[in-house]
């Protein structure tokens, strides 16, 4: 069966290096009986692959099973694989046949096999070398003729140096292992991936398919999926269901349904192999000025409240106002000049002893809010211009203009609707 023709047997869409050439190691390996290895984050699709892997082998006739290893309870995993006697364990009314016995002449699919116990990979590997595995509460060997197909999200060889994978395993699995790619790294076929799930979710729902615009697209595409294709199907099920009146979604409508990935000011640039730029530490300094005059105005609204500059509270903060105060006619760098250009020192914070020091604070805070608004529009009509500058480079293209600001898509859409700049 040809590669085409697999994808639409299981319903697999996408036509990225990567997937190809995963599905052509497991259409090469299905013949024999060689054990896989699967690897790949969760959601990639890996049982996909095993059920490939059996339907394209002269097993195909026989027996397939897929056991997730992480979902049962260490105390019974061996009885699962392997059946028990009766009056093996508590509760063992009863013989039971294992896995490994009821899907003879098939395949049996090994799902996070990293989650297996250590005791019960000592008798997976037995069963591997030999074809030969014991009941619990039994000492007759079975033989058994199953092909196995294991897959693992985790890694099996950093696992086996802590010791809670063995080694021998390892290497007696990964005959012939397959890594099936992450979404991420199969951004061509997002799209595809989407337009299938809408076409579906719209059948089920009675309603017309989801469109996206171009810059949509782009955005579906740079985000990192760290749920793969089950995190993406599950997003256009709920954009399908809430989304019905609104068939052709812009950037912003898909952003409202891909979680936040962390935002920083567009004011900071990529820093090289010397350090900061110009450009970073001055914007550091507004930063953190501005940070300053708001701790500030908290202290300042504190003492207000509480009827007076007491002594100890000035002492507990004298640190922080002593910092602010002497931000007064200074450069960024934080260093104070007087107009002929000599240094001179901080202001002294000096404490009350006269009903006038009331009247003092007074005047700082209305200093300090005065000052903190100010900065806050210098810094914004800063910002504003740069997220223009770099939107205008672009040509509006606004994927490069994100990457030169270093900021994500979501904000930088959020700064744009913010500053007004959509028509750039």
């Amino acid at each position: 069966m040809d590669l085409q023709a697999i994808k639409q047997r299981f319903e697999i869409v996408g036509n990225s290096i990567k997937l190809n050439l995963a599905l052509e190691t497991a259409l090469k390996v299905a013949p024999t009986d060689i054990t896989v290895l699967i690897n790949g984050e969760s959601g990639v699709g890996k049982e996909a692959f095993s059920k490939i892997i059996h339907s394209s082998s002269p097993r195909k006739h026989g027996p397939f099973i897929a056991v997730n290893c992480g979902a049962i309870p260490e105390g019974t995993i061996d009885s699962e694989l392997f059946g028990h006697e009766k009056g093996s364990f508590t509760g063992a009314s009863d013989t039971r046949k294992g896995y490994f016995e009821t899907v003879g002449g098939g395949t049996i699919f090994l799902d996070e096999v990293g989650e297996l116990p250590l005791d019960t990979q000592a008798r997976l590997l037995r069963v591997l070398e030999t074809g030969e595995f014991i009941k619990v509460g039994s000492s007759k060997v079975q033989k058994t003729d199953v092909r196995v197909v294991a897959a693992t999200n985790r890694d099996l060889l950093e696992r086996a140096a802590q010791g809670k994978f063995r080694e021998d395993l390892y290497y007696r699995l990964s005959t012939v292992p397959i890594r099936v790619p992450a979404l991420k790294e199969r951004k061509e076929d997002v799209y595809l991936l989407f337009r299938k799930f809408a076409t579906v979710y719209a059948e089920k729902y009675h309603t017309l398919p989801v469109e996206l615009d171009i810059e949509a697209q782009q955005v579906l595409e740079n985000y990192r999926w760290p749920g793969n294709v089950r995190q993406l199907k599950n997003m256009v099920e709920q954009i399908s269901v809430l989304e019905g009146d609104n068939k052709r979604l812009r950037a912003q409508d898909i952003l409202k349904y891909i979680p936040e990935e962390g935002s920083s000011l567009p004011a900071l640039s990529k820093k090289d192999d010397n350090g900061f730029s110009e450009r970073d530490i001055f914007y550091k300094v507004l930063y953190d000025l501005r940070n300053d005059m708001a701790d500030l105005k908290k202290v300042v609204i504190k003492l207000i409240e509480n009827g007076g500059a007491q002594e100890d509270f000035i002492e507990d903060n004298e640190e922080l106002l002593q910092k602010v105060l002497s931000y007064n006619e200074q450069e960024p760098n934080h260093s104070s000049h007087s107009s002929n250009g000599n240094s001179v020192s901080n202001p002294v914070i000096v404490r009350p002893n006269s009903s006038s020091h009331e009247h003092d604070i007074h005047e700082v805070y209305i200093e300090a809010q005065e000052a903190h608004e100010e900065e806050n529009l210098s810094l914004e009509d800063k910002e504003r211009e740069m997220i223009r500058k770099a939107l205008e480079k672009h040509r509006g293209r606004r994927k490069k203009a994100a990457t030169e600001l270093g900021i994500s898509e979501r904000t930088l859409y959020r700064k744009i609707k913010q500053y007004e700049l959509e028509e750039i």
